[in-house]
């Protein structure tokens, strides 16, 4: 009897050794913020705006002095989630396929997932919004937001979670942030990357009261105090994060990085720097950027300059993850700069473009050592950062042969970063879609339809339909042949009820009968400032029959032939339901 009991203690003295050399890699929540700048920090000199949890993470992290992004959301997170330059991977601008990353780049969610980490993106993707684009696509198991480049509505709105639409009670960046806690707790025991990327302080200016009325109360405009107020509460959701991962004893095994996509979404406070959001000068792509792991990176400040393609590898050689054969990568690890060393002599480069479809040079920007020469439409400018940080001295006019030789090291860059990238835009129909949205904001408009905002962002809708000449065409890219329903949603006053209308492709020709005057219904929308965006609304669904597609390139085209005198409605997008889901 002794010697059995002697032999189980033992046996379990070996289990609980070999229990307590099982180690677990270590995770990363990676934090991105949409549209707030530098100047949006306490710790970086802002006197008004509270962010007592960023001031103290920073405070604890290795922070970037000059860490660089592009002057736009989208190619930011191309660049972010690639360690490639955005125009590389396909991604140009902001809307109309134009922020579509190319489904065959290798993700930082790809490389985790490949590496045996769960892989979570909650907010904001950006990178395309239709599968094999989709973030479920792309290597995250699990998505809480959107995909488009800005949500209408922050409060009780309605995001897709793994594929599925759901409303979710409550204010958007805290739902996210609720979401992203979830993950993290249901993956203590095992590594997990957990994306956040935050949709504020971006407009539309919605914040709940207790955050917006103490910056109203000390004099601030609504605008302003809104920005602010989304600011902490950013910060207060960071906290959430922080405590958690301390509740767990998880904070000496993370690395949590803070970062934001732009310069800010106006004119404030910004650290003395020129230029805002879509600018490449500092003020519109240089952000905060700390990166935290107690005991592993020692709290500093880092000099040299760095930017978002340089996260990717970085944290390929910080926690020795393998990663696959493809695309070579344009950022280096930072990981000797934690270390006190240096990092390889480079040039940092910037493009910034609308949503034209033809693609030009400029704006763009190179940044060598201290030197930085914007290439803009009307000329270029060439500033010493270091004697003048906030570019008030133009130096070009004397300084002919250094311009000279900076624009050709920009537009060598150019031509091999453009090289092939394809401005003509199909949208992917794949079958690894439950349901396929074609918002007419990714149209080509004929006639004289006008988007009721105007610019074709996400969630618009097209208005003015009141002439037979005037038509919607999609492009498609048909990946996955096959029969698929075909679903209207739009709005139409009784005095717009009959108008006929037709859908056509290469093989099918339907027409059906819009008999129902159907309105939409605005969704109630709390914003401290007149908007810019589209509101949120919920549209009405007509079947309008069923189609069969092909493989290959297809063109989609509604029309109508017969038109009420007030007009046809609105149209908001034609949903393709796979007859085989």
């Amino acid at each position: 009897m002794r010697f059995s009991i002697f032999i189980f203690l033992i046996a379990m003295l070996l289990f609980s050794s070999c229990k307590e050399e099982k180690t677990i890699p270590p995770n990363i929540v990676l934090i991105l913020t949409d549209d707030q700048g530098y100047g949006d920090l306490g710790i970086h000199g802002n006197v008004v705006v509270k962010t007592p949890n960023l001031d103290r993470l920073a405070g604890e992290s290795a922070r970037f002095e000059r860490f660089y992004v592009s002057p736009l959301c989208a190619p930011t997170r191309a660049s972010l989630l690639t360690g490639r330059y955005h125009l590389r991977t396909g991604v140009v601008s902001v809307s109309k396929g134009l922020e579509t990353m190319d489904a065959d780049e290798y993700t930082l969610a790809e490389l985790f997932r490949d590496n045996g980490y769960r892989t979570g993106i909650f907010g904001k993707w950006h990178n395309g919004q239709h599968y094999p684009n989709h973030p479920l696509a792309q290597g995250f198991e699990e998505f809480t937001g959107f995909s488009a480049g800005h949500w209408s509505n922050y409060f009780d709105t309605h995001l897709e979670k793994n594929g599925e639409e759901k409303v979710f009670e409550g204010y958007l960046p805290d739902v996210l942030t609720d979401e992203a806690l979830d993950f993290i707790r249901k993956n203590e025991d095992q590594p997990f990357f957990t994306y956040l990327p935050l949709n504020t302080p971006h407009s539309p200016h919605q914040v709940p009261d207790r955050f917006f009325d103490p910056y109203k109360a000390v004099g601030l405009s609504d605008e302003l105090a809104a920005i602010y107020g989304m600011v902490e509460n950013i910060d207060w959701n960071v906290g959430r994060v922080m405590n958690l991962l301390n509740e767990l004893g998880l904070e000496e095994n993370t690395l949590v990085i803070f970062l934001t996509d732009n310069g800010p979404n106006g004119q404030r406070f910004n650290a003395e720097m020129k230029g805002v959001k879509g600018s490449v000068h500092e003020g519109g792509v240089r952000v905060p950027s700390f990166w935290r792991w107690k005991g592993k990176i020692q709290p500093q400040e880092i000099s040299t300059a760095a930017a978002h393609i340089d996260v990717m590898p970085t944290l390929t050689d910080l926690f020795g993850l393998e990663k696959k054969e493809g695309k070579p990568w344009d950022g280096v690890s930072l990981v000797p700069l934690f270390e006190g060393g240096e990092i390889p002599y480079r040039s940092i480069f910037s493009h910034v473009a609308q949503l034209d479809k033809e693609l030009k040079d400029r704006p763009g920007a190179i940044r060598k050592d201290s030197l930085l020469l914007t290439l803009l439409p009307n000329g270029s400018e060439l500033y010493d950062l270091k004697n003048d940080p906030n570019q008030l001295v133009n130096l070009a006019p004397g300084k002919l042969e250094l311009v000279s030789s900076l624009e050709k090291e920009y537009r060598d860059w150019w031509q091999e970063v453009t090289e092939e990238i394809e401005m003509d835009r199909q949208i992917p129909i794949s079958d690894l879609a439950p349901e396929i949205a074609l918002p007419t904001y990714e149209a080509e408009l004929k006639g004289d339809l006008k988007f009721f905002e105007g610019h074709g962002w996400a969630q618009d809708w097209v208005t003015n339909w009141k002439n037979d000449s005037d038509s919607l065409v999609w492009n498609l890219n048909v990946i996955d042949s096959g029969e698929f329903e075909v679903w209207l949603e739009y709005s139409a006053a009784p005095n717009q009820v009959g108008a006929e209308l037709n859908l056509s492709t290469s093989s099918t020709n339907l027409t059906q009968t819009l008999d129902q005057g159907l309105e939409s219904i605005p969704i109630p929308s709390p914003d401290r400032v007149p908007r810019k965006e589209a509101p949120e609304q919920i549209w009405n669904k007509i079947l309008l029959g069923q189609i069969q597609l092909a493989a290959g390139k297809e063109r989609l085209t509604i029309s109508a032939k017969k038109i009420p005198s007030e007009g046809l409605g609105d149209v908001f997008s034609v949903r393709l339901l796979p007859k085989n889901k």
